[in-house]
């Protein structure tokens, strides 16, 4: 096992150290709970940092209204006390100067704060959004029952033996949850936890081997790309993209992640590859890539690409669909990928709920006929194995069938919903909804062949796109595969980068059929990026071109219904749902995708 060698990182890498942190704890008295309906009576503060006391703020305010008298019996101020007491128009941003710069903390911070925001918002006064620590958070983290019953400030006081007792008044409060935060801090110490950014997101829930852990990111760019968690033996264990490499790293060593494989993953990772990227689709693409190629154990999308399964229209004498995992370049069509056999079975048997469509698999010869199957006995096929349907009869119907996979599909999602309607009068909900997702799954996957198909024939396509930070994001595509993309400087000619990026593509040969170049996965998010809103075409070698009525739109009008999972007899008739048809048809040219 290699170990990786030490590397001392800048303290913007490592964030702020907790002894350079200035606290200022704070705690209110107020005549309510509520800050929409009660005041501030009271504002005690302590500012600190490194164990040193730095200053004591402390004032009590005119509410303008009377105190509960319960109020009073808890805290022991009365309306004669804040009869002379500056407003909260005063001392608010006298408070705010004592904290400028400060983390705040309190607790039971969110009381507090609230408080405190709600009247800078009243009086029109900027809110500096520090960062806020809560010790009742952090007891709840670190202090177990045996120790306290309960993690009130007075029960824990008690047990870090604070020098104040806390009375409901807010400086002696103040002063006590002072000495309660250094308990505090004492404690996750030990633990490992030594920065600010680590105290402010702590949870015992990531264990101190998964904090120790967290060196792996010191090391790691701040740019967008690729990072690969290893094992001792270089393996890999999980692949992921960020905007920002570094950062997100550092959140697997926090209680920001919440998945209890990732755990697991940091207690064997040893080291952190990072693959910085010019584009963030260019990210998106490697982690595909990397997945597919290495199969990270602990990636749990994308890993197994090769199960993916087609949906075939054979090419023999009398055509029948084939569910195959390889495509061919035979002449056939191929519909998909569906994501696995069951789906891929689904809209075989969605086109055989109204296409008379042959279903045995034995290759048919018009000149040796053979015996009728149960099917053609109930008027589920022609029978052409007997011979009753000749090769152009049989043809009429395979039309159909081919006209829905590569172009109109709207006879066949018409003839699919009437049998719907029909289930639906014989009050047979349970099959109507079973023919419902066999149409779902059917346009699914003829709606991303129709889309992946001319992609994946074009030869070269080239797209730009405006950056927020400014430049163009370059992208050129051969058959459907990223093939080099590169980003021009704000204020530069982006042809020049154009030109240099075609000239440094990858060569890519022609794919087989109507599969892409590429994981169809990889070719979907290159169309998701060309389809974006501000995508320009600058080049186009081939036709990328989307049928006005293919199963895409038929596709975008049915999903919505699926989704609320009720079992339904028609889309015409969804318990008090209604079927939204998107007005108009996709567009078809040249440059237009679908």
């Amino acid at each position: 096992m290699t170990t990786p060698l030490p590397v001392q990182a800048t303290f913007d890498d490592l964030g702020t150290p907790l002894h350079e942190v200035t606290f200022v704890v704070v705690d209110l008295e107020t005549t309510g709970g509520s800050p929409l309906a009660s005041e501030i009576t009271e504002i005690g503060a302590v500012k600190v940092r490194g164990g040193e006391q730095l200053g004591e703020f402390q004032t009590l305010v005119n509410p303008g209204l009377p105190i509960p008298a319960f109020i009073s019996v808890l805290t022991g101020i009365t309306d004669r006390m804040v009869a002379d007491a500056p407003r909260i128009e005063t001392a608010l941003p006298a408070f705010l100067e004592f904290a400028r710069g400060a983390v705040l903390v309190a607790h039971n911070a969110p009381f507090d704060i609230t408080f405190l925001k709600t009247n800078a918002q009243r009086l029109g006064l900027e809110w500096p959004g520090p960062r806020v620590i809560d010790t009742a958070h952090l007891a709840r983290q670190l202090v177990t029952r045996d120790e306290a019953p309960n993690r009130k400030l007075g029960s824990l006081a008690r047990l870090f033996q604070a020098s104040t007792t806390p009375d409901h008044r807010a400086l002696h409060d103040a002063r006590a949850t002072v000495d309660v935060l250094h308990g505090l801090l004492g404690r996750v110490g030990s633990l490992g936890v030594t920065t600010l950014e680590e105290l402010s997101s702590y949870s015992s829930r990531v264990s101190p081997a998964q904090r120790r852990k967290r060196f792996l990111a010191d090391s790691l760019p701040s740019a967008p790309g690729v990072y690969v968690f290893k094992d001792g033996q270089q393996r890999p264990l999980y692949v992921g993209t960020s905007v920002d490499i570094r950062r997100r790293v550092r959140t697997y060593f926090t209680a920001s992640e919440h998945r209890t494989r990732m755990a697991e993953m940091v207690g064997i990772a040893e080291s952190v590859t990072p693959i910085v990227c010019a584009t963030p689709l260019e990210a998106e693409v490697r982690e595909l890539r990397l997945i597919a190629e290495h199969k990270p154990r602990y990636n749990r999308r994308s890993r197994f690409p090769e199960r993916a399964v087609w949906v075939k229209l054979t090419v023999e004498p009398f055509p029948r669909l084939s569910v195959v995992r390889e495509v061919r370049d035979d002449g056939a069509r191929y519909v998909g990928p569906f994501s696995g056999r069951k789906q891929a079975e689904q809209a075989v048997a969605a086109v055989h709920e109204v296409v008379p469509l042959r279903q045995c698999t034995t290759r048919l010869s018009p000149a040796k006929p053979t015996a009728a199957c149960v099917l053609a006995e109930l008027g589920r096929c022609g029978a052409p194995c007997t011979g009753q349907q000749s090769v152009a009869d049989y043809d009429a119907v395979v039309s159909q069938v081919t006209a829905a996979l590569t172009g109109d599909a709207e006879p066949l999602v018409r003839a699919l919903e009437q049998r719907m309607a029909e289930l639906a009068e014989q009050e047979r909900y349970e099959d109507a909804g079973s023919v419902r997702d066999r149409l779902l799954t059917l346009v699914r996957g003829t709606a991303r062949a129709q889309r992946l198909a001319p992609l994946a024939a074009s030869p070269e396509l080239v797209g730009a796109r405006w950056r927020a930070e400014g430049g163009w994001e370059i992208v050129c595509v051969r058959y459907g595969r990223l093939a080099g993309t590169a980003v021009a400087a704000r204020g530069t000619d982006p042809m020049l980068t154009v030109e240099a990026v075609r000239a440094s593509a990858e060569v890519v040969a022609p794919p087989t059929g109507p599969v892409p170049a590429a994981l169809p996965e990889e070719t979907e998010k290159i169309l998701r990026w060309l389809e974006t809103p501000g995508t320009r075409l600058v080049s186009l070698d081939g036709e990328w071109t989307c049928p006005v009525n293919g199963a895409g739109r038929s596709r975008d009008r049915l999903e919505p219904l699926v989704r609320s999972q009720e079992q339904v007899a028609g889309f015409d008739e969804p318990r008090g749902r209604t079927l939204h048809r998107p007005p108009g048809a996709v567009a078809s040219g040249a440059a237009a995708a679908g």
